[in-house]
């Protein structure tokens, strides 16, 4: 199969959000993005997008990769071959170094594209599934325990099996939402708890303690980032499973990860470890360390929660329960249909690509420009 990489089209998207929402002390309502086409010369195109996190700084911002991708990678890709992905990551590394998420964007939509022609869904060009079903994570905000009791409930009655506890509101309150969610929910249901780097040892070895009768699947990312040892500590002395998130921005950071033996999970979302081929290898070397992978992120489009999706289903080390639920938390698409997790739970698609297809009208609607 031949190809020529014809035209490359960036979109930086404001995508407003159904609610606002408060995740490590920062508070946001729209959720900037960054959505790629790319073209052939015969016609056939292929479609990623790409949200970076709302502590992101420059040059990594939703308006700093879009700016990277029209301005810089995307002219000299111009007559490239899209299947010889490992040769377009070369380039767009070499042009924007310190910006992997342009290598991300790019490389997704090489993938989208080449499985648009040869008919193959992206899960398939990974490898190929191992599920037919996947389920997703719902999550309660640093809510007054009887808000979040309520909030869980909710989640559990709309059919999702697990859930996410945000916590760093300081022990007390914290203790007392998990074992209001807890006692809400009852014993069937997966919590998880997320401080997002908001305590440090002392404090989130006290939480632990506090909510030892809660039955917790793990403590996500209790200390800051580059605070290993810290989380060996957690892990050691608080007697709930420790996942590293923050921690990990890539393959290196992993295998830090693994060597500091800090954590019993770990969780990054494609666009983190820099593509969907990256984010295989890092799934393949956690599968090796004996480390389950929760997978997604928390704030995207459906173009990017499709494609880990399907990267989900391709591995039985991945924890059910994907956090790739930005759909639910954004008030539209810029597809012309909308994906619907709201029950928690997506039979796989079959493709092929994503199984989705932009709408021009929403993306006009939504688009924003970048200086």
């Amino acid at each position: 199969m031949t190809a020529t990489i014809s035209q490359i089209d960036v979109f930086n998207i404001d995508m407003p959000l159904v609610d606002t929402f408060t995740s490590g002390g920062l508070a946001k309502n729209v959720t900037h993005c960054v959505v790629v086409r790319i073209t052939d010369a015969d016609g056939a195109i292929g479609i990623s997008s790409i949200d970076p996190s709302s502590k992101a700084v420059s040059p990594n911002t939703a308006p700093d990769l879009a700016i990277a991708i029209r301005d810089r990678v995307g002219p000299a890709l111009i007559g490239e071959d899209p299947v010889n992905v490992n040769r377009i990551v070369e380039i767009v590394s070499k042009l924007a170094p310190t910006q992997p998420g342009a290598s991300a964007g790019v490389e997704l939509a090489c993938i989208e594209l080449v499985c648009q022609r040869m008919g193959v869904a992206m899960h398939d060009y990974v490898g190929g599934a191992v599920l037919d079903k996947v389920l997703f994570n719902g999550w309660v905000g640093e809510l007054p325990a009887d808000e979040a009791a309520a909030d869980a409930k909710n989640w559990q009655n709309a059919g999702f099996k697990s859930l996410k506890i945000k916590v760093g509101s300081g022990v007390a309150e914290d203790s007392d939402r998990v074992a209001a969610v807890r006692d809400a929910v009852g014993g069937d249901m997966k919590l998880r708890m997320d401080a997002n780097m908001q305590y440090d040892v002392p404090q989130a070895l006290e939480l632990c303690h506090a909510v030892k009768s809660c039955d917790m699947q793990l403590f996500e990312q209790p200390t800051p980032k580059d605070d290993l040892e810290g989380l060996a500590q957690i892990r050691r002395g608080g007697g709930i499973p420790v996942m590293a998130d923050e921690s990990i921005s890539d393959h290196q950071s992993l295998i830090r990860v693994i060597k500091a033996e800090c954590a019993d999970f770990v969780k990054f979302g494609i666009k983190q470890a820099g593509g969907l081929l990256p984010s295989a290898r890092m799934l393949a070397t956690a599968e090796a360390a004996g480390l389950p992978v929760v997978l997604g992120h928390g704030f995207g489009l459906d173009l990017s929660t499709m494609a880990e999706i399907m990267l989900g289903a391709t591995s039985h080390n991945i924890v059910p329960g994907l956090e790739c639920v930005g759909p639910l938390k954004v008030v539209d698409t810029v597809a012309t249909t909308r994906l619907d997790i709201s029950c928690g739970s997506l039979d796989l698609p079959t493709g092929p690509g994503l199984g989705i297809d932009l709408d021009d009208e929403k993306l006009a609607r939504y688009s924003v420009t970048a200086p």
